[in-house]
């Protein structure tokens, strides 16, 4: 009882971004006058008009992140829904699937009736929602999943429906000034499913009838008035309406939104607010960028895919990645995957050494939720990354070799957890670092400092530590006169490793072996590399 009471202590007062988002939304459970409310909803929002990409993944998880915490402060029960807006209407054609000439065909029609280009699935909806379902639990997520298209036609969003019927003008009111002149011409909240093509209209509304639940629209088929019910799934709602009705149709007490999101988090908070609820706590985090520093986006396919992620790195170290810095705008590219699973290792050591007052700071409390196993290994990705480079790796056997000599309780087959990043390695070397490798030339002058090098470690004990052949590096750098010793690694890492960054040279010298690594040395002295390159 007393660890708890401490949890709770340590939980009011810790700067960690998901705790401060659970104190928020306590306040405005208190403030609403729902802190009675037996069952708190996070939502998080999906659109399936694209293959679900890693900012989708990310904000379920940062979202569960906030529910662990809130769990953890209030003891309050929780739960967690993905939505997905599965019947709105398919407005582009992604760059990357399959089919394009065949989608083409089904623009404006609901996703949950665009077929779909993979063959699996009855639509192209229903396969993004597998996709991310698949994931999803991958990660051991607690969830339920709701679709758009089954709570329109069911009738479960018929009651807020109506409700947005009788506020019709109020609606439009607080809409239209944020649109041009053609918009405004032509805007209604609601967007009837065409009965005879069976596409989402974006049509001028002449009338609404509150007693009856209808509307009448000019059909662009016939040109002629068509009435229809905005019931059962005969309408859907424009996008920033929608999310309003649907904060109020589910009850939803905390969602978060990307930055891009903000003026929409405004005007569907003001919707809901004419709908008599109240908005539920948000969190805006800044966007991911590719590698030119554009946003990541469904339709282009920019970016890394969450299959990508896992093909070079870990399941931990994705969710890490999420977890950092949510507010910051991060690229989102291949080369912060080697950086973020060392880390990862990093915090996973430190939650082993920490005290409980600092549990709360460490991002693995959030990830594994108490349930980290603690193990930590000496040799790191970045060593492995480098070690495959070195030994040109095709296969995992060749860096096994090494490892068992550098780290003899390191078995291949012992640890999964260890099997998984050398196959990792392999996968990451052979695929993003084999292919862009350039080696170069030493001038004179590093010649002379490399050759130092080789005789310091020719006459070096073979049980030299890490930090002891470290120092010797250095030693030689601060000899060749370098100003700023980074250039000296540059100089090994250029000419021996064919890269612009390279490993703690101490580490790697160590695992690779003294004796390979003076063989290595003399094979950048002979322009070896840069005559294998240019075969």
């Amino acid at each position: 009882m007393n660890k708890e009471k401490d949890l709770k202590t340590l939980a009011e007062n810790t700067n960690a971004w998901p705790f401060v988002e659970a104190r928020n939304l306590r306040q405005r459970l208190v403030n609403s006058g729902l802190i009675d409310k037996k069952l708190i909803l996070f939502e998080t929002g999906y659109g399936p008009s694209g293959l679900p990409h890693i900012g989708t993944f990310g904000e379920v998880a940062r979202t569960a992140m906030v529910q662990y915490a809130f769990e953890t402060l209030t003891g309050m029960k929780t739960r967690l829904i993905c939505f997905s807006d599965d019947m709105d209407g398919f407005r582009k054609v992604p760059d990357n699937v399959p089919n394009q000439d065949m989608l083409k065909k089904y623009l404006d029609f609901p996703l949950t009736k665009v077929p779909d280009p993979f063959g699996k699935y009855e639509s192209f909806g229903v396969y993004n929602n597998n996709k991310l379902i698949e994931f999803l639990k991958k990660f051991n997520f607690e969830f339920d999943f709701v679709s758009s298209t089954e709570c329109y036609k069911s009738g479960a969003f018929d009651n807020a429906l109506k409700k947005i019927l009788q506020n019709y003008e109020t609606i439009k009111n607080i809409i239209l000034p944020t649109l041009g002149n053609e918009r405004k011409a032509t805007y209604s909240p609601f967007l009837p499913i065409c009965p005879i093509t069976g596409k989402v209209l974006q049509v001028n509304v002449t009338s609404i009838n509150v007693n009856e639940n209808s509307l009448t629209y000019l059909c662009p088929e016939s040109k002629k008035p068509r009435t229809v019910s905005i019931l059962g799934g005969s309408c859907k709602l424009q996008w920033k309406c929608d999310w309003a009705m649907r904060w109020f149709a589910l009850g939803v007490d905390y969602e978060m939104a990307g930055k891009d999101l903000s003026e929409s988090v405004i005007l569907s908070s003001k919707i809901l607010k004419a709908l008599g609820g109240k908005p539920p706590t948000g969190f805006s985090y800044e966007l991911f960028l590719d590698s030119k520093g554009e946003k990541i986006s469904k339709s282009k396919g920019n970016g890394l895919s969450i299959e990508e992620w896992l093909k070079y790195g870990t399941q931990e170290s994705l969710s890490l990645f999420m977890y950092s810095n949510p507010k910051r705008a991060k690229k989102l590219f291949f080369d912060v995957i080697p950086k973020t699973i060392d880390e990862y290792f990093t915090h996973l050591k430190n939650l082993s050494d920490q005290e409980s007052s600092k549990k709360l700071d460490n991002p693995l409390w959030y990830i594994h939720q108490k349930n980290a196993s603690i193990e930590y290994f000496p040799v790191s990705f970045n060593l492995l990354l480098n070690l495959a480079s070195v030994c040109h790796a095709k296969n995992t056997s060749v860096l096994w070799k090494y490892i068992s000599n550098y780290a003899p309780n390191l078995k291949e087959g012992l640890n999964p957890k260890f099997d998984e990043l050398v196959d990792l390695s392999i996968n990451y070397y052979n695929e993003r670092i084999m292919p862009y490798k350039k080696y170069r030339k030493a001038s004179k002058t590093e010649k002379i400092g490399i050759k130092k090098l080789i005789d310091l470690l020719i006459n070096l004990s073979q049980e030299a530590n890490a930090e002891e052949i470290q120092t010797i590096v250095f030693s030689v750098g601060k000899e060749m006169n370098y100003e700023n010793l980074r250039d000296w690694f540059s100089v090994l890492y250029e000419t021996v490793l064919g890269q612009s960054n390279g490993p703690r040279m101490g580490g790697f010298i160590k695992l690779y072996g003294i004796d390979s690594t003076i063989s290595l040395l003399n094979d950048a002295l002979n322009e070896k590399f840069v005559k294998d390159e240019g075969k």
